[in-house]
């Protein structure tokens, strides 16, 4: 059954119109010169598919109060930053009390040893670093590949997502490694720095990293910002085998796929990175990013920091690994991301799983839906794509806004790129079944 785009630019115009008549201080708030570019402190705030932003009184487990008091069921998390729900009460408390004691103090505080424990018994690395951001962490993590292989180049997978980090913003286009046009203002061409290979692609890896001069390969275990692509059976193997073979180190970003289940992608299926990165949900909020490695890495940076003159050792950020990161990460580690907060998670993902599929059968859409632990993403296309040249050809960002602002409109904020869902811990049994409800409504309008 197809979409009727005149139907959907009607319904679009009227979703506008609800938005903008039920929310006059959001309203109001917009309409004034406040400072900000644009209004807000993060100029992507503008990229939600809404006639101005919504401006939140107070978040809460999985539920949202905007300022005109509207709750809203939030299946966005703050795009993974809140992965395990709005202010969770041990990192709270954590982060109460450790502001009574001290913020930041560029040294060591009494939570490292038990934080270092936790993230090796959590992430299987034995050495660990903390940052502000996982773009800070993959950040680090190149430049420490670099030094250690005095190699000059990284690989990516055309689709990845690896932050702000200026030489992973790249697309495979026509075979050639492009900027993306979102990082407007680079100073240089990065193909000089980094290599664009497809998901999936065995043999396109394998000719790059025989080249010798790539030092690491920095991946999701599967592709999560440009639509979620899992990877083939083998393919992560595959990886792994030609990296070793070749002397490049792999580093596993699970910034998303950390919704995978206890320990991320790589302690779910066993992987065996040379570096690992996590960020935005690791300290329930708080920014945190993490990067740990094996034990050959860590005498590959001794190495390099014995070269060094006495002085400065290394680019860092002195904000990072402060006394609050620790704390809120101590906190989240042990009592937040835990075994039973992972069962409800990915029990209400697999509740919607289970509603959307059946919503897409039942409508004759030529959609799928895939999963991967508490995330999951609707897909406009029949068949799941295996990278990302597949996945931008099923976009639809005209149906995609609509649908989200309609969503809005009925109570559920989903996350504003593409049509992912994460399940946060506290999910109401009954919200899978209201969210497809929402959605059927909307498609009754536009189909």
């Amino acid at each position: 059954m197809p979409i009727v785009r005149e139907r959907l630019r009607a319904f679009k115009a009227r979703e506008s119109a609800a938005y903008q008549n039920s929310r006059p201080l959001s309203a109001a708030r917009a309409s004034r010169e406040n400072g900000f570019f644009g209004g807000v402190p993060q100029h992507w705030m503008l990229d939600w598919p809404m006639p101005f932003p919504l401006v939140i009184e107070h978040a809460s487990g999985t539920s949202l109060t905007d300022l005109d008091g509207h709750v809203l069921i939030d299946l966005c998390l703050g795009d993974t930053g809140a992965m395990f729900g709005h202010n969770p009460e041990p990192v709270a408390k954590a982060v109460h009390a450790q502001a009574m004691r001290g913020l930041t103090s560029m040294l060591p505080s009494a939570d490292v040893e038990e934080v270092g424990a936790l993230l090796q018994a959590r992430f299987g690395m034995p050495f660990w670093q903390i940052t502000l951001t996982a773009s800070d962490a993959n950040r680090f993590a190149l430049r420490a590949a670099r030094a250690i292989t005095n190699r000059p180049k990284i690989l990516v997978f055309d689709g990845c997502y690896h932050g702000a980090v200026d030489e992973t913003a790249v697309n495979l286009v026509d075979g050639l490694t492009v900027a993306k046009p979102s990082l407007w203002g680079q100073a240089y061409d990065l193909a000089a720095v980094t290599v664009c290979v497809s998901f999936n692609d065995v043999e396109a890896l394998t000719h790059a990293l025989v080249q010798g001069d790539v030092a690491c390969v920095i991946m999701e275990p599967a592709l999560t910002n440009c639509g979620i692509v899992a990877p083939a059976p083998g393919f992560l193997t595959e990886v792994r085998r030609v990296t070793q073979a070749t002397g490049t180190l792999l580093l596993i970003d699970e910034t998303h796929t950390l919704s995978t289940g206890p320990g991320g992608w790589t302690r779910t299926f066993g992987l065996e990175p040379d570096i690992w990165v996590a960020g935005k949900a690791v300290a329930g909020g708080i920014p945190t990013g993490v990067w740990g490695f094996t034990e050959e890495v860590k005498r590959g940076i001794e190495r390099v920091r014995g070269e060094l003159p006495t002085g400065h050792s290394g680019v860092g950020t002195t904000l990072s690994g402060s006394a609050l990161q620790m704390a809120a990460l101590r906190a989240c580690l042990q009592d937040v991301m835990t075994e039973t907060n992972y069962a409800a998670m990915i029990a209400g993902a697999i509740a919607l799983e289970d509603g959307i599929a059946a919503m897409i059968a039942s409508t004759g859409l030529p959609w799928s839906v895939i999963r991967l632990g508490a995330r999951l993403e609707t897909v406009f296309a029949p068949k799941l794509p295996t990278n990302a040249e597949q996945m931008r050809a099923s976009f639809d960002h005209e149906l995609e806004a609509a649908l989200h602002l309609g969503l809005l409109n009925r109570g559920f904020l989903v996350t504003p790129f593409h049509n992912m869902l994460l399940a946060g811990p506290s999910l109401s049994r009954e919200a899978p079944a209201a969210y497809v409800a929402a959605l059927n409504s909307i498609l009754n309008e536009i189909l």
